[in-house]
């Protein structure tokens, strides 16, 4: 567990801090060339904004390469078991509200062993943040097949191709209630800090998925999203109340026709620029922030930027946290009871 320096802070004033402020001794250990490292950077920009003392925040992981972040943070920290971090996440919002608590997880730790925890973390919308790295591989384990592997995909685990249709991360966050839901890939550095930046104040539950390059055994796999020459044709960012327009003359725009997304070219075929979609990540429907999620197979390009920003019930302890006294209550309530050695039983009820 990481722990910060002691700091005499007024109870009003927070002090002026650094990105430095929030880097712990720990030398940061990743791959050459890997997206964790701009992510790393994005997450504690974000924390310099936040206007909060360092000693408030919390950074829980599980395992995996992006797992490794507490140990790089100057904040409170717990680098915990596989896909559990959810789960401890929870817990230590509930014991102490006042904490600024980030999840780090992965595609393989948050999706697969973590994934009942991942989805009930959406729907209890705490006021909790989650940053998943998806490089669409185990990383750490050495390049097997992970839930966001597209399928047919050669891997250590699927020499012949993986028959598994991959998750969706965005989809599966918004299928189960998600506040605020965003993608970024780790190439823009700038659009990842505004991101994290909006995450960091959203009151709820914020998921952000980063497509990190695994240079080791996935190398390449976002190429044709991130690629400077390509990128303007197979990416569409998401900007509150603008049109969704893109190509490297933005001249191409996405329309609904016959019910579905589709790709239209201004000023041909009858597509008019007013034609376009505008992007309203406050569309209280779901169903919008869905359709941008499914985005990006066969001529539809891939959305990066804040899918959907709305404000609803956020989940808080009951009042009185700590109270020792009604969880034993709870504990040793009716229903519960001891049986001795000799067999006889008694309740717990006290």
């Amino acid at each position: 567990m990481s722990t910060p320096t002691n700091t005499e802070t007024s109870p009003k004033t927070v002090p002026t801090y650094s990105r430095k402020d929030f880097l712990s001794s720990t030398e940061p250990r990743w791959c050459a060339g890997c997206g964790t490292f701009a992510t790393f950077n994005g997450i504690t920009r974000a924390f310099v904004n936040a206007g909060i003392e360092r000693e408030k925040f919390a950074v829980v992981s599980g395992i995996g390469c992006s797992s490794r972040l507490p140990y790089y943070s100057n904040t409170y920290g717990f680098h915990t078991i596989h896909g559990r971090a959810p789960t401890v996440a929870m817990g230590l919002k509930m014991a102490n509200p006042d904490l600024n608590v980030w999840v780090i997880t992965g595609d393989g730790d948050g999706l697969s062993i973590g994934g009942n925890h991942f989805i009930h973390l959406m729907r209890r919308n705490p006021n909790i943040k989650v940053v998943l790295f998806n490089n669409q591989i185990y990383g750490l384990t050495k390049g097997q097949t992970s839930p966001t592997s597209p399928l047919g995909a050669k891997t250590k685990s699927a020499p012949y191709g993986s028959v598994d249709r991959p998750m969706h991360p965005l989809t599966v966050a918004l299928g189960a209630g998600a506040t605020f839901v965003a993608r970024v890939p780790d190439t823009d550095n700038e659009l990842m800090y505004q991101v994290l930046n909006a995450a960091s104040k959203h009151e709820g539950v914020a998921i952000v998925e980063v497509l990190i390059n695994c240079v080791i055994f996935n190398d390449k796999v976002f190429e044709s999203i991130t690629n400077k020459e390509t990128r303007p044709d197979t990416t569409v960012l998401l900007e509150a109340g603008k049109p969704l327009l893109f190509g490297a003359n933005k001249d191409r725009g996405i329309i609904m026709k016959n019910d579905r997304p589709t790709v239209a070219k201004i000023g041909e075929g009858g597509a008019r620029l007013e034609d376009v979609i505008i992007h309203d990540p406050q569309n209280p429907n779901s169903g919008y922030a869905f359709m941008l999620a499914e985005m990006g197979d066969s001529e539809l390009p891939v959305p990066y930027g804040i899918f959907r920003q709305i404000h609803e019930h956020v989940h808080k302890p009951h009042a009185g946290k700590g109270n020792k006294e009604g969880l034993l209550k709870t504990l040793r309530g009716s229903n519960t009871w001891s049986v001795d050695n000799s067999g006889k039983i008694s309740s717990l009820e006290k």
